[in-house]
């Protein structure tokens, strides 16, 4: 993240993301594959590590390989793409709301402090040690006889799909294909995400 200042002089968190360019690999048509959707691919990939199959679906789009390949089912009539097409930031302007999802960052294997948030058993139980960041009492006595499903406990935290919505779009830098949005997105640095028009 990063921060820029407006016309009023506030300053403001931001993030700055590569959208673009990108190149239509595929139109699915209903009549064809029994539903309607385009195919985007994005990032450049080596050539020889990249899968026969795959050179050849790149191929015919007349475009290099590339790493990330993603469809999208949801979008207006008449903004729809042709094979071999390339979208960049274009698509959006200044001041319009996107949603955006990623993949957040994995934390690894937590306990019930880190991950939900809880006290803690803490010190000033009858003289019981280790116990500071332990989750305490399940709740199941001899009825169920059993942990119910959905009690929260340690686990893996992180590194799920994560859509924040409604982040209104600062600046678009056309020349280096890069957008300005208010506020943060999930995923360290790098990670790739999808953006789509807020509605």
């Amino acid at each position: 993240m990063t921060s820029i200042y407006d016309a009023s002089g506030k300053c403001v968190p931001c993030t700055v993301i590569e959208a673009g360019p990108c190149v239509v690999t595929q139109v699915k048509t209903v009549e064809k594959d029994g539903y309607s959707a385009i195919q985007l691919a994005f990032d450049e990939r080596k050539e020889k590590n990249t899968p026969k199959p795959l050179k050849g679906h790149f191929a015919k789009a007349n475009t290099t390989p590339k790493k990330v390949v993603r469809e999208f089912t949801r979008f207006e009539e008449g903004h729809k793409k042709n094979f071999g097409e390339v979208l960049d930031v274009t698509v959006f302007e200044e001041g319009e709301f996107v949603d955006i999802t990623g993949l957040s960052k994995g934390k690894g294997f937590q306990g019930v402090v880190k991950r939900h948030g809880f006290g803690g058993v803490g010190d000033a139980t009858h003289g019981q040690h280790n116990r500071l960041r332990a989750p305490g009492s399940m709740g199941a006595s001899s009825y169920p006889s059993r942990v119910l499903p959905g009690m929260r406990m340690a686990g893996q935290t992180g590194n799920a799909r994560v859509k924040v919505a409604n982040l209104r779009i600062l600046k678009v830098v056309k020349e280096q294909n890069m957008l300005v949005v208010k506020g943060s997105v999930p995923g360290a640095n790098g990670s790739y995400l999808i953006i789509e028009r807020w509605s």
